[in-house]
């Protein structure tokens, strides 16, 4: 991997990562608490086959160097159509399967804890962190990464790729969100918990953002009064209110 010095181009598309620069062929970001964790939790899925940026060391700066991966962001291309979907769940359980086993730290803390975490996972898999490169599909900004559950870590990807926000047909969003879980292959029992999970991963967010406010925590407490509060209040009461659409859709 390249990490000499070069000119600094800033990358944009973000909410939460501060100061990511693309130098080369390579991504410059901040060296967080969780840094070290999620790199050895990056290559150890990349031991197991998964395609994801390729971590390196340290810059001159302090700063974690990574592989850029050349492509469009998904949520640049429009809603997904069911065939993407279909692939983007494949995907997101590949993950999910090869982190079996890795070892769950007590003491790795992440932005939304999930009820008793038992795998390891990217927590923040959306259609603005997937890079669509062709056929290629690769799902970057793993900085949020940590323990978590399966249903958790899908319930918020459902709520990105389905696309299931206010001011959204409901039924075009459950369509959507079928063509992804069929993806996942999930399992009865997933499919009939989710629909309470995506409604509980919404709200888990606008309270997240409203603590954030009152405490006055970066950056979400400017994504709160930005915009990002309203949204994830509209969702989550949107959500709630179709449960019983999703629930039909999935079963």
């Amino acid at each position: 991997m390249d990490t000499t010095n070069g000119r600094e181009e800033a990358l944009t598309g973000g909410n939460a990562s501060a100061s990511v620069v693309r130098v080369g062929d390579t991504v410059r970001k901040p060296w967080l608490p969780t840094t070290e964790l999620t790199v050895r939790y990056m290559e150890a899925l990349r031991s197991r086959g998964i395609d994801l940026p390729e971590p390196g060391d340290r810059d001159d700066q302090g700063r974690l160097v990574l592989e850029y991966v050349p492509g469009r962001l998904a949520m640049d291309h429009g809603l997904p159509d069911p065939p993407l979907l279909g692939r983007v769940g494949a995907l997101v359980r590949t993950i999910h399967d090869a982190s079996v086993g890795l070892p769950v730290p007590d003491d790795w803390g992440v932005l939304l804890p999930a009820d008793r975490p038992d795998l390891l996972c990217h927590n923040d898999l959306a259609t603005w962190n997937l890079i669509v490169d062709g056929n290629r599909l690769v799902f970057i900004d793993w900085d949020g990464s940590g323990p978590s559950t399966r249903g958790w870590d899908l319930a918020y990807a459902a709520i990105s790729f389905g696309h299931l926000f206010a001011d959204t047909d409901p039924d075009a969003a459950a369509t959507r969100l079928v063509a992804f879980v069929d993806g996942y292959d999930a399992d009865a029992a997933l499919r009939a918990g989710l629909p309470k999970s995506i409604a509980q991963r919404a709200r888990a967010m606008h309270d997240l953002l409203r603590r954030s406010h009152r405490s006055r925590r970066e950056p979400w407490a400017s994504m709160y009064v930005d915009g990002h509060g309203e949204h994830w209040d509209r969702a989550a009461a949107f959500i709630t209110e179709h449960e019983q659409t999703w629930r039909r859709a999935l079963s």
